[in-house]
């Protein structure tokens, strides 16, 4: 593992919702840029990690051309992860064919399903949700012909894609698919260095693997009236004594470095976000990075490996730039406690 010079937690003003000790880079790999870091505890008392890489020589960019979903091991949280290969890659044909990314991996009763996005051109415009299932961590994986969920009709807030799953069983006993999208014709007119505005969306379902209905036309979380173009993504959702709570990459609510937290009591109506964690070098010092590693020190793809019997923010997991091969990384937090 590659360990960079960790910092005791000391705010200089922001105070986040989230108390952190960093681990490290607890997965990287010479030849790949490593993103989306969804973790689980196996019945083998280990946590498995569900990750997305892309080779080295794509750039930062190659996420959306050539990734692959991958399966990886550790004994500990707080341990390095040793790589177990690839669980999803493209299938030529299908509306997965360029690309699999965003994994989040979810158990419900004896089945894990693997909610992930799928491309079919090398763009934005045919990212769908899918979902792949399996009765044991290590596979075998089988994924439907279809997506789960597509976007909306067009002229809607959510034409765009589908993107960037969030799945919890909800407090009606049904299944939630939480989506983020955007409008198409706002993003092709839209300039600047962020085009568009992403919103999430909410689908429900009877059984995991669906069929979702969306609950409206309307976005649930929408930061469009807000000054500076803000917005969010990367939402991973959990449920505490029966109130819904949401941390996401701020993009441009406050900055573009911190985490947000939002809380809801049903699943529509979201508080105004606090900070959840603040931007890398809060956490850590690493040297200077290269040009080409433009979104260095700031944490996304936030996820929690939740515990193991109260089902609540153990470690804080994610993916950041840097590292020994200047690619990007599986970075872990202990979660040393939190106000919510």
């Amino acid at each position: 593992m590659v360990v960079p010079s960790l910092l005791a937690f000391n705010p200089a003003g922001d105070t986040p919702a989230f108390t952190l000790k960093p681990i490290g880079r607890s997965l990287a790999l010479e030849d790949y840029y490593i993103w989306c870091s969804s973790p689980i505890w196996g019945d083998d008392g280990k946590v498995h990690l569900f990750y997305s890489r892309w080779k080295k020589e794509k750039g930062m960019s190659g996420w959306i051309r050539g990734s692959e979903i991958a399966h990886a091991v550790a004994d500990r949280p707080d341990a390095t992860f040793v790589d177990h290969g690839v669980v999803l890659h493209p299938r030529e044909g299908y509306w997965d064919s360029t690309t699999c990314h965003n994994p989040l991996i979810q158990k419900v009763g004896d089945t894990y399903y693997l909610f992930y996005m799928g491309n079919s051109n090398g763009k934005t415009d045919t990212k769908r949700i899918g979902i792949a299932t399996a009765k044991s961590l290590n596979g075998p994986w089988e994924r439907p012909d279809n997506p789960a969920l597509m976007p909306g009709a067009e002229g809607s807030w959510d034409d765009h894609c589908t993107t960037n799953p969030a799945f919890v069983m909800g407090n009606d006993g049904k299944y939630w698919l939480f989506y983020k999208s955007w409008n198409t014709k706002e993003y092709q007119e839209a300039s600047g260095s962020v085009r568009g505005n992403r919103k999430y969306g909410l689908a429900k379902a009877d059984h995991p693997c669906g069929p979702y209905s969306k609950v409206s036309d309307d976005p649930v979380i929408d930061f469009s009236g807000r000054p500076n173009n803000a917005q969010l993504e990367d939402a991973f959702v959990w449920k505490e004594d029966s109130t819904y709570y949401m941390i996401a990459r701020d993009m441009g609510f406050y900055n573009h470095e911190y985490g947000l937290l939002l809380s809801s009591v049903d699943g529509l109506h979201w508080s105004e976000p606090k900070i959840a964690y603040l931007d890398m070098p809060s956490y850590v010092r690493e040297d200077t990075p290269p040009a080409h590693l433009k979104r260095f020190g700031r944490l996304e793809r936030p996820m929690f490996l939740l515990d193991k019997d109260k089902g609540t923010p153990r470690y804080l997991f994610g993916a950041t730039q840097g590292g020994s091969s200047n690619t990007s990384t599986t970075f872990v937090f202990d979660i040393q406690s939190y106000n919510l």
